[in-house]
């Protein structure tokens, strides 16, 4: 479960590596905590340096140290129960950034997502990610 301050790894190549949740976007049906698949409001705490010579190229990163973006919940350590019963659960807490239209920031993703994804309306995600468990 995400809540206030949970500090989660960026697994896109949109530039930010370490990021804050501030806000879980949804529905007050688990007072304020957020599962995979969910959408929240983040921070970003820290990036990618962005070198001087990359300033106005495509190579130039697409966030920077304090930005508030948009992430969706992509892997969680709080395990979660499957319709067939099992129960998953990841090493890390991770997000994938996205742009004010629900899109996402980034064209790659660096790691493996949960299956969930697909289930919950982001399937983009998962035919993006290199592995999905």
């Amino acid at each position: 479960m995400i809540g206030l301050k949970s500090t989660l790894n960026c697994i896109d190549n949109s530039g930010a590596l370490l990021v804050e949740c501030v806000n879980v976007l949804k529905n007050k049906v688990n007072n304020g905590w957020g599962s995979i698949g969910d959408e929240i409001v983040c921070v970003v705490k820290r990036a990618r340096p962005v070198p001087a010579t990359a300033q106005n190229t495509a190579a130039a990163a697409k966030v920077k140290r304090g930005d508030v973006r948009r992430a969706v919940i992509v892997r969680a350590r709080k395990q979660i129960r499957r319709p067939d019963g099992r129960f998953i659960r990841f090493d890390d807490n991770a997000v994938v950034l996205l742009n004010n239209k629900r899109e996402m920031l980034g064209t790659r993703i660096g790691g493996l997502v949960s299956a969930d994804l697909r289930m919950k309306g982001w399937g983009k995600i998962v035919s993006l990610a290199p592995k999905v468990i």
